[in-house]
């Protein structure tokens, strides 16, 4: 592709972008598509991570007092032992970051293929650029609830094996099964991951867009209370965090539609050449 790390992390449009995918990401998390089911993803992931770990054996207890009806005094009685069936912090964690390996893979490699088919059709990229930037309007539109066709979805319910292999499995059937439900928020992520007209690039955004739905996870599967909290207040507040998404994605569409977006770049990648703070790689 002919282009280093190095330039891909300086480049100012691309840093842009990711930050725009970013956001879409955390605005998909807080989103009544995937906010409500975070505890029992979170219930299943950590219920994966403890497969498999055995429950200790009834211990033998001596107590002092009256003779009991089949034994001395002092008869040594079995007793199960209340068993704390959490996992330890630690393995919840560990299972919650491969839930969102598992569908980082599958979002990275729709950036990448976005990405791959804006290089391969940059001729049109003008015209295309416009179509995508009107598809992601219309799913804004859809996220703001106001097309109410485009909001039924059918989602893929496969369960994984358990044990803490089971995690990513978990985050590829999220990321496959939740694909029609994210649709608004992928379709502008992917809308400009074909601008970068990269696969590289393409795969970047598809790594912002996931930073952006996978920390809040792993925030709350470390117990954090102001994650807790924040989770909390969005909930009560989902009705205005779907209409700040929703203008989110109406505005980059815009963007798009009109070529501001490509304008904008474009005189962002002239201004960084021209200050030399960074070169670009195109």
């Amino acid at each position: 592709m002919g282009e280093t790390f190095s330039g891909l992390v300086t480049d100012g449009p691309l840093l842009v972008a990711a930050v725009v995918a970013a956001l879409v990401g955390l605005v998909s998390f807080a989103s009544p598509c995937v906010l409500p089911l975070v505890p029992g993803y979170l219930s299943y992931v950590t219920g994966l991570a403890g497969a498999g770990t055995a429950a200790p054996p009834p211990r033998a207890r001596h107590r002092s007092g009256p003779a009991d009806p089949g034994g001395g005094p002092g008869a040594a009685v079995a007793e199960r032992t209340a068993v704390d069936e959490r996992s330890p912090r630690g393995r919840m964690v560990l299972g919650a970051l491969l839930f969102v390996l598992g569908f980082t893979v599958v979002f990275v490699a729709f950036g990448a293929a976005f990405g791959g088919l804006g290089r391969l059709l940059l001729q049109y990229s003008d015209v295309l650029t416009r179509v995508l930037g009107v598809v992601t309007v219309v799913m804004g539109l859809a996220f703001l609830g106001w097309l109410p066709l485009l909001q039924r979805t059918a989602r893929f319910s496969a369960r994984p094996v358990a044990g803490l292999a089971g995690a990513p499995l978990l985050g590829v059937v999220f990321g496959l099964g939740w694909t029609p439900c994210l649709g608004p928020t992928l379709a502008a992520v992917n809308s400009l991951a074909y601008v970068e007209a990269t696969a590289g690039r393409g795969a970047l955004l598809g790594v912002a867009y996931c930073a952006g739905l996978g920390i809040p996870f792993v925030l709350v599967a470390l117990g954090a209370r102001w994650a807790l909290g924040a989770t909390s207040v969005l909930r009560r507040h989902a009705r205005t965090v779907t209409r700040v998404g929703g203008a989110l994605l109406v505005v980059v569409g815009l963007l798009l539609v009109t070529g501001a977006w490509t304008e904008m770049m474009g005189w962002l990648r002239s201004w960084l050449a021209a200050t030399g703070f960074a070169e670009t790689s195109l």
